[in-house]
């Protein structure tokens, strides 16, 4: 399973990149606005730093305005996806743009059925919104195996990318589920490397080390 980060942080984004945990980035003017940062500033960044899938999200909620941004956003950089909402007019900016080679990631996504035409119209990502299912009190991980089934059955090249993730726990289910990609907050991704007990267990095998008076072989 890939794992991206959800961040228009460029310093977080290199961090990770640099560290080798991510294999792309999903973001949108929001969460640059949360981080206090310019977008488009952000946006440039990032796409010098990885050489990954990115995620970029139009604005327009109509057909005509979405198809112009995508031509525009995908002619930015060849590791563009284009961001669309799976709407009514997502969905047929989705059947124009697919034919023309613009990969899209239809978001958005809170239902199988949704899934279903996402992948009948051949996206290259679906990102079902887990955290926000479960926020309300659904079960999220039932949807995302559902979808996974229904994929299958059909054998859909639509990636599956479990969005909104809200804890570590959120990325074993997805990988459990057999999701394509998981796109996680910074926070999420470095609580993914920590353990207590690896911390514990290193701090004793240096002390042991120490006391034993033996010499490092390099």
């Amino acid at each position: 399973m890939k794992l991206f980060i959800d961040s228009a942080n460029p310093q977080e984004v290199k961090k990770m990149w640099e560290a080798g945990i991510i294999d792309g980035v999903t973001t949108n003017p929001s969460l640059a606005t949360k981080a206090g940062i310019d977008y488009k500033q952000a946006v440039n960044q990032i796409l010098v730093t990885v050489n990954g899938d990115i995620s970029l999200e139009v604005l327009s909620t109509d057909t005509q305005g979405m198809l112009r941004e995508a031509r525009a956003l995908a002619k930015l950089n060849k590791n563009v996806v284009v961001k669309l909402p799976t709407t009514p007019d997502g969905l047929k900016a989705l059947k124009i743009l697919t034919p023309e080679k613009i990969r899209t990631n239809m978001t958005l996504v809170f239902s199988a059925n949704q899934a279903l035409l996402v992948g009948k119209l051949k996206a290259y990502i679906v990102s079902p919104f887990a955290g926000r299912l479960d926020d309300i009190g659904h079960t999220a991980i039932d949807v995302i195996e559902e979808i996974r089934q229904i994929y299958d059955n059909f054998a859909f090249e639509t990636q599956i990318l479990f969005a909104s993730i809200r804890s570590p726990l959120h990325v074993k289910q997805a990988a459990l589920a057999g999701c394509d990609i998981a796109t996680c907050p910074y926070e999420i991704l470095e609580k993914l490397v920590h353990h207590p007990l690896t911390d514990t267990g290193l701090a004793k095998f240096l002390a042991d080390f120490k006391a034993s008076g033996q010499k490092p072989l390099v």
